[in-house]
């Protein structure tokens, strides 16, 4: 199939040439060790799959093909880069190697034309995502092709939680284990419902682009609801060795940004912004320098992020409509600015919870709620809010469950029933830094 079939951006003869060219230059003189490729990938897996995919899905224009093209070049990474050295910009050079291997399979399959229309391309010059682009300083702005990627996923035509979950599937570059975990549900559940959003996609021929501003409101509970889950799977991390997936915080900063560009108006978005703002503005204070989490009491408040909580609470002031990010938003900013742990307004935070569960009555929010409570009013109010709450069957494998009833146990001296507690959240728990953190309290109970 000759190249001019394809859009002039996605000809790639004289631009991956020059890269090719240029490799040597660009890449270490000296060839790296597997370990440091392994690593190396890795990182790029993590900060760089979500630009990759959304630039080869504009060019396939099928989710299936572009993911298996972009799982082909970072397998492919793993040999070349051994071979020849770890390029400068990993991100041109999977995404040259994922365009080829796209245009490769497209060719054989000699019926480029046919497909192409799978997902359809928006390039007027009135582009969404464009506009957006353009409201942005240069710090804050990111490649267009990702929001153009989150819109896809969250089309009408999906149910809001196949919208969620392919996203996160797509966008982070997470297992399908990962993002089941995040919506406490079972992998071949989750599977199944990846499996047909993709098929959903490209039989209602669902466009691949940013909606238009009368056609955007209708998608913003998901995409909100998206960025949101994006940020606390990077927030806290499922499983791994680090405590944040910085990357998917970064990614979710970003995102949430350009949607305020997008509608500056709309409460949702803005609280959603103001919520991750002064969220994240604890992030250099949740560990210790050795690796260690520290709590809240723990955490040195003077290192916090002065200028997000600033940012984050000023957002607040211009809402005039409660929803759950504002409200959300609002307890953030309770702990952002309150002087000290000890000074935390408990009972304020309760009676917000309490006005978050009158809309938004989840099982986690049920859980913080108690957890509130029985920090404003004792530990026994603590815990008999979280054992009304033992049989709820989503919280059966959340690990903060069991951790926030062994807490509460171990301050009314029950050491036993708390020691039981710790053990069941650790079997519940693949985060390294939770893990050795669980480990801890079970050791000082022990003692």
């Amino acid at each position: 199939m000759p190249r001019s079939h394809l859009p002039s951006r996605y000809r790639l003869g004289s631009a991956a040439s020059k890269f090719d060219r240029s490799w040597s230059s660009n890449s270490r003189t000296s060839v790296p060790s597997r370990p440091d490729v392994a690593a190396a990938v890795a990182e790029a897996h993590r900060r760089e799959w979500a630009f990759v995919l959304a630039a080869t899905v504009r060019l396939t224009r099928i989710l299936d093909l572009a993911e298996e093209c972009v799982q082909d070049a970072y397998a492919r990474a793993l040999i070349d880069w051994a071979k020849q050295g770890i390029p400068d910009n990993p991100s041109a050079w999977l995404t040259t190697v994922a365009h080829r291997r796209g245009l490769d399979l497209l060719r054989r399959e000699t019926a480029l034309q046919r497909r192409l229309p799978l997902l359809v391309d928006d390039d007027s010059p009135a582009d969404t995502a464009d506009l957006a682009l353009a409201g942005l300083d240069a710090a804050h702005a990111i490649p267009d092709d990702r929001l153009r990627l989150i819109c896809t996923c969250c089309h009408p035509a999906l149910s809001k939680d196949a919208q969620v979950a392919l996203t996160l599937r797509l966008m982070c570059g997470v297992t399908t284990a990962e993002v089941a975990r995040a919506f406490l549900t079972s992998e071949s559940t989750m599977a199944a419902r990846i499996t047909r959003a993709k098929k959903k996609i490209a039989i209602a021929r669902i466009p691949y682009r940013v909606p238009s501003a009368q056609e955007l409101p209708e998608r913003l509970d998901a995409i909100c609801a998206v960025i949101h889950l994006l940020f606390t799977t990077g927030h806290t991390a499922p499983s791994g060795s680090a405590l944040v997936r910085d990357d998917l915080v970064d990614r979710s900063v970003q995102l949430a940004r350009m949607m305020h560009v997008l509608v500056p108006s709309d409460s949702k978005v803005t609280g959603l912004l103001s919520l991750i703002l002064l969220t994240d503005s604890r992030r250099a204070t949740r560990t210790a320098p050795d690796g260690r989490m520290l709590t809240l009491e723990e955490q040195d408040r003077s290192l916090w992020d002065s200028a997000a909580i600033a940012e984050g609470t000023a957002l607040l002031r211009g809402v005039v409509c409660a929803d759950r990010y504002t409200l959300q938003a609002a307890i953030a900013a309770m702990h952002a600015n309150a002087p000290s742990y000890e000074q935390t307004d408990w009972r304020a935070i309760t009676a917000m919870y309490n006005n978050l569960l009158r809309i938004w009555p989840t099982p986690v929010v049920y859980l913080n709620h108690a957890v509130a409570a029985g920090l404003a009013d004792g530990p026994a109010k603590g815990l008999a809010l979280l054992d009304a709450l033992a049989g709820e069957p989503a919280l059966a494998a959340y690990g903060y469950f069991e951790a926030s009833r062994a807490h509460f146990l171990s301050e009314l001296g029950r050491t036993s029933e708390a020691y039981d507690a710790y053990e069941s959240a650790l079997l519940l728990t693949e985060n390294e830094v939770e893990r050795q953190f669980l480990l801890t309290k079970l050791e000082s109970l022990a003692e």
